[in-house]
Order: structure tokens, then C-alpha cells, then sequence
């Protein structure tokens, strides 16, 4: 049984045909189930103009098999886009009549409102974005500004993967031909000093050949920061690499890997005609600009990290879910930046999801949520001090035990996540992981002394243990432990 009615988005793409569930329309909505089928629309659109009849039924035989599976799914609320190739096809129309004879509605999306859907996405995984969002499809590239949790001026230009290779046969330089349509849409240099977003499968693609390459020791593709040089890079080093090698990494889908040339060309130019001063990879897209474009004003303004880990912490922890009071409770102890009091709510709305683990692997438990669960708007740091206080919480000690991934985050934010988890792992122990306990009692910081102060009703909470505890957060923020009984 979903934990709410369902809701399914598909998106019929020039390369592929995809088909995804999400268990609610929320600030962060949960992907129950995900298919793409690589059709291949719009290969035939840029070669003949009309969508061939081979791309036509592979397309519908997978449309069909979405049909049944949403049905039997539950879904309540289904929107089916098509974008590029049916928009551009001479015989599009036709098309779209044989998908709703299938029982779909199919909506065709302006390039224009692709650009902005593409940009609300990618907003709605990273809500500070400020900078120039790229979408780019089999059969266009999307350009959004993205600024102040809003998608503004967008343009769509012929420059998707499938017709790249016409234009580089043209004659004449490929990155001058890029430069041209950039400067006639108005967004020469418009990501100067700002990130270039990426968005799109063939560029999340790149982002994750990168990670390959470099070994990176966290492997995650959203939020990835590359600096722009790193496109030509890219390419340069594609042109080297065998095919059966890159279909051989496992991050990287095979359906991909002829596309990822002309990505990477089109990144190289692009970086040359926006000047960004870097290259962010972006897993939302269209899809989820979708969602996030029928939420409510409140609803988006909402902490994606933080909706995320306290519906986690809700799902997995034992009573009541008290993060937030937690959080609050240590909040005294700690003169945190706005970022790292951000992290430290997050750490607290998790600071029970791994009490149904075996105790000699809670520690591990809270290591492998911090870093590889479906947490958007945080960088690598950020995961990485997530995974220290967990780690602390839970009973794992000081040090990380994976030195590559203790090296992403500076020492001193490493101290400073360990001493939440000492806080957190303090604030369990004295409340038995209830609210009672907490509000009962308070942590206090004054000069070189931690205090713990509590009322006399709740006294006898403090035990042996809790003072061992109160003493190894006092050590670790150089302070001396204090415990003061209200009248």
C-alpha cells in the first residue's frame, strides 16, 4: 500500500519515452516506480520531419505498457507531455491521436514552456539556484534563468543531440554555430560569474562519467560541481575512451552512451557562449517541474531537505517523531551558521531512523542514510557532516571510517557535526527518545561551562550514563560540564 494516492507523470521525449510514479504531488514527492524506453522520436524528425513508423510503435507499445501499469498501480492523477519531436513532426497530430485512442490525454509543451517546467525542476531540487538552466533533449536545447525561486526569461533552440551531428556537418566551426543561436536568444554571457545548470539525460550522463573518472568517493550526480573546462575535457577524453568501456560503467545508462559525444561538444561550446563559472549537475528536470508548478505557494517554499528527512524520520522512527524538538533542545549548545543550523535540523529529524538496526551496525546505518539517501538541495559536505553526526549519535565515535569520504568536508565542520551527535546522542539517552524528557529540561552554555539543567519533577532522569554523555559533549566543545537541578 502506497503512503498516499499515487500520482504518474510521462514525458515523451525526441530520445526517450519515460513513465514515472511518485506516492505523493508533495514538497518532495517519492518515486515509486521509473521506466524509459529510448524510442528514438525525434531521430527521424531531424532527418525526414515526420516521426518514423518504427519509433511510432515502439513508443506506443511502451505507452501502452504504462497505461496498464498506472491502472493497476492506483494512480490518481496522470499528465502525459511530449516535447520536441511530436511538437516538431509533420505528422505529429496524428500521433497524438493514436496515444489518446490508448485512453492517455497527451498535452504538447511550447519550447518555451519546457524551458520553464525544466527550470522550476531544477529549483525544486536546488531552491537557492541562481544562474542559467540548460535542458537539453534529442530535439532541443531549453534555456531558463533561474533566480529567486523563479524561472524567468526561457528560449528553446534547435541544438538537442540527435541534431548536432547536421550541424557539425554543416561546415564552418561547431562551437561559432552554438555561439550564433546563443547570441540570437538573447543569452550571450547570461550565466557570466553565475552556474550553468545541467539537466537532461544525456548531460546527468556526463556528470556521471565524471564521477567515474575522478573516482569520486561519493558517487552522486545531482548537486555535482564541475569547473567549465572540465566539458572540453570531457569530450576530449570521450573521443579516447572505447564504447564497451563507458557501456560497462555501471552508473551510466548504455542507451547513453552515443549521445554522450555531442553532450559533451555542446557542453565545451556553451561554456564558451554563458561564461559560467561553473557547471552544476541537476537530476530534477521537466518532471518534477511539473510537480513543483502545481503546488501551492507554501508548499514551495518549503525545505526540500528538511520535508525529506522528517518524513524519513517519521516512517523509521520508534515513537512519536521529535526532531524538531531535539533540535531545538541542542540548539543552546552550538553558535551554528544559518547552513549549519539547516544541517543540524535535518541531523536531528534522523536521529532515530536506525534503532531497528542491529546495535553493532546502528552507527553504519546512520552513515549509509546520510550519504546515499534521496536527499536533495545538499552538497557533498553536507552529506558528509550528516554522516558524521549520525555516526556520533548512534555510538560510532569521533572519526569516520571512510578517510576519502571524511576528506569532502573541512576538519572544523567535521568537529562541529561530531559535537551534534554527541548533543543528539545526549538528548535521546536523558529523554528515553521522547518529548517529555526534553521539555522538562534545557542545555545551557555560559562562558566556559555546559550546563544541563532540570527540573526536580524530571531529576532522576539523570543517570550515570546521561552525565558520561553531558561530559563527552562538554570535552568536545572545550567547555566543563555542569548539572543544575530546578527547584
Amino acid at each position: 500500500m502506497f503512503a498516499s494516492a499515487p500520482v504518474a507523470i510521462i514525458d515523451i521525449g525526441s530520445n526517450s519515452v519515460r513513465l514515472v510514479v511518485y506516492s505523493n504531488a508533495g514538497r518532495i514527492p517519492s518515486i515509486i516506480f521509473n521506466e524509459k524506453v529510448m524510442a528514438g522520436l525525434g531521430r527521424d524528425v531531424a532527418e525526414t520531419g515526420a516521426l518514423g513508423d518504427a519509433a511510432r510503435q515502439r513508443t506506443l507499445a511502451a505507452l501502452d505498457r504504462f497505461r496498464l501499469l498506472i491502472r493497476q498501480m492506483g494512480v490518481v492523477r496522470t499528465r502525459t507531455v511530449a516535447t520536441a519531436a511530436v511538437r516538431e513532426a509533420s505528422n505529429g497530430a496524428q500521433f497524438l491521436a493514436e496515444i489518446r485512442e490508448l485512453g492517455l490525454d497527451p498535452v504538447i509543451l511550447s519550447g518555451e514552456a519546457e524551458a520553464r517546467l525544466a527550470g522550476l525542476g531544477v529549483i525544486s531540487g536546488i531552491p537557492d539556484a541562481d544562474g542559467v538552466a540548460g535542458d537539453l533533449g534529442g530535439g532541443s536545447l531549453e534555456l531558463v534563468e533561474v533566480k529567486g525561486g523563479a524561472a524567468r526569461r526561457a528560449a528553446s533552440l534547435p541544438l538537442g543531440v540527435l541534431k548536432l551531428p547536421a550541424i557539425a556537418g554543416r561546415g564552418g566551426a561547431f562551437a561559432r554555430e552554438v555561439a550564433r543561436a546563443i547570441d540570437a536568444a538573447g543569452f550571450k554571457d547570461a550565466a557570466k560569474g553565475r552556474p550553468f545548470y545541467m539537466v537532461g539525460g544525456s548531460w546527468r550522463a556526463l556528470g556521471q562519467l565524471d564521477l567515474a573518472l575522478t573516482a569520486h568517493p561519493l558517487p552522486i550526480a545531482h548537486q555535482h560541481v564541475m569547473p567549465p573546462a572540465r566539458a572540453a575535457d570531457l569530450y576530449a577524453k570521450l573521443g579516447r575512451i572505447a564504447k564497451d568501456r563507458l557501456r560497462a560503467m555501471p552508473t551510466i545508462s548504455s542507451g547513453r552512451v552515443p549521445s554522450l559525444p555531442a553532450a559533451a561538444r555542446l557542453l565545451s561550446a556553451l561554456v564558451h557562449a554563458l561564461n559560467p563559472k561553473a557547471l552544476v549537475v541537476s537530476s530534477f528536470g521537466i518532471r518534477e517541474g511539473l510537480l513543483y508548478d502545481s503546488l501551492d505557494p507554501d508548499t514551495r517554499a518549503k525545505d526540500p531537505l528538511i520535508e525529506a528527512t522528517r518524513e524519513a524520520g517519521a516512517g523509521l522512527g520508534r515513537f512519536a517523531q521529535h526532531g524538531d524538538l531535539l533540535d531545538a533542545w541542542i540548539a543552546p549548545a552550538f553558535d551554528d551558521s544559518p547552513r549549519q543550523a539547516r544541517l543540524r535540523l535535518a541531523a536531528c529529524l534522523l536521529s532515530d531512523i536506525a534503532w531497528a538496526a542491529h546495535p553493532d551496525f546502528r552507527a553504519e546505518r546512520g552513515i549509509d542514510m546520510a550519504l546515499h539517501g534521496h536527499w536533495v538541495a545538499i552538497d557533498a559536505a553536507g552529506r558528509v557532516m550528516l554522516a558524521q553526526a549520525l555516526f556520533c549519535a548512534f555510538g560510532g565515535g569521533r572519526a569516520l571510517p571512510y578517510p576519502a569520504i571524511a576528506a569532502l568536508c573541512a576538519p572544523e565542520e567535521l568537529e562541529r557535526a561530531a559535537a551534534w551527535g554527541y548533543a543528539m546522542r545526549l538528548g535521546q539517552r536523558l529523554s528515553g527518545g521522547v518529548a517529555a524528557g526534553l521539555r522538562g529540561s534545557r542545555l545551557e552554555r555560559e562562558g566556559g561551562t555546559l550546563r544541563l539543567a532540570i527540573g526536580r519533577p524530571d531529576a532522576p532522569l539523570v543517570s550515570e550514563i546521561v552525565e558520561r554523555r553531558l561530559k563527552t559533549l562538554a570535552g568536545a566543545l572545550g567547555l566543563a560540564p555542569a548539572i543544575a537541578i530546578d527547584p
